[in-house]
């Protein structure tokens, strides 16, 4: 059965191909490989194409005739769609909606969809729900939020059924270290740590000091990415036998803070990795992590790689081969 994943070249979506291909699917990326990378399709064929090419989607749903859809392509950078929110409204909106077009013109009634912890905005209270108020303060969210509105509207008028899953901060490397977190440009903690350490960098910003924690740095919920590639593919299983559509959050349920993650690497990987603390940023809140009792009773699921210390050692082992690529 061949499953079309939008966006597989890049991080998620790659490590949700090879868990995909363990699991018997026969992934298909489909990536313009602005953000992703083609050494990391190798679970499945590409199609190097992009989501507002009418064109590229036939294509791809002729001839592979896809029973799902795994979706992941977006632009995804909260800061970057504050300064160019036509970016992330044209590719993000308007690209789903062209894939939605096809899915129902082809006949495909089954999507998994990448959606975000984003969409809730600042939080009211933690751990977040799934009945938390959605109030997203970026375009990046907003365009999250629509997506999943639009989602409601092809459901009922189309039965598309769907899986959204909200997930909060993806971390960690595939635990064989065949691929990894390879951004264009980087703005997660760990990664810039890490290469921090590694020289890379000169320094690692660090924003906040007098947050209302225990060392007054931010608390935030890290998921290992295999965790997030097997909620993914439990969820494909779910909507499969089970013609219905879900909103899941997907994290650990733990919160680390950002000193916390550093001291971690520093010990586990030793190592130095030197900083700077400065002020916070506007609208990042103390602490952020979810509850995700709905995706572990619906799709039996539980995190089985989201310790801090699997999370830095096979973020670190990929890190040292990704400098070989």
């Amino acid at each position: 059965m061949h499953v079309l994943v939008t966006g597989g070249a890049g991080y998620i979506g790659s490590h949700t191909c090879k868990a995909l291909k363990k699991e018997g699917f026969k992934p298909v990326t489909f990536d313009n490989l602005s953000e992703g990378h083609e050494y990391a399709v190798k679970w499945g064929d590409l199609v190097k194409g992009d989501l507002l090419n009418k064109e590229n989607l036939d294509f791809a749903f002729n001839k592979y005739q896809p029973k799902a859809v795994i979706h992941f392509a977006a632009n995804a950078l909260v800061s970057e769609s504050m300064k160019n929110p036509q970016k992330y409204y044209q590719n993000n909106v308007s690209g789903t909606l062209n894939l939605l077009s096809a899915m129902n013109e082809y006949g495909v009634k089954n999507l998994i969809f990448s959606s975000s912890c984003a969409t809730y905005g600042h939080p009211n209270y933690t751990p977040i729900c799934e009945k938390h108020p959605q109030v997203p303060i970026s375009p990046y969210g907003r365009s999250k939020l629509m997506i999943e509105q639009i989602l409601l509207d092809f459901q009922k008028a189309y039965q598309m059924n769907f899986v959204s899953l909200r997930y909060f901060n993806a971390a960690g490397a595939d635990l064989e270290s065949e691929i990894g977190e390879h951004h264009k440009t980087e703005t997660h903690l760990i990664p810039l740590a890490i290469d921090t350490a590694l020289n890379i960098y000169d320094v690692l910003h660090v924003y906040g000091f007098d947050f209302d924690t225990k060392d007054g740095s931010a608390i935030r919920d890290y998921i290992h990415v295999n965790d997030l590639a097997a909620a993914h593919v439990k969820a494909l299983n779910y909507i499969l036998k089970i013609p219905e559509s879900i909103f899941l959050n997907l994290g650990s349920e733990k919160g680390y803070s950002v000193l916390e993650i550093v001291k971690t690497i520093e010990t586990l990987c030793k190592t130095k990795v030197k900083t700077n603390i400065g002020a916070k940023r506007e609208g990042d809140p103390a602490v952020l992590f979810a509850k995700t009792n709905l995706a572990k009773k619906l799709l039996s699921w539980e995190p089985k790689h989201s310790d801090i210390k699997t999370i830095i050692t096979t973020a670190w082992q990929w890190h040292l081969k990704k400098q070989k690529i």
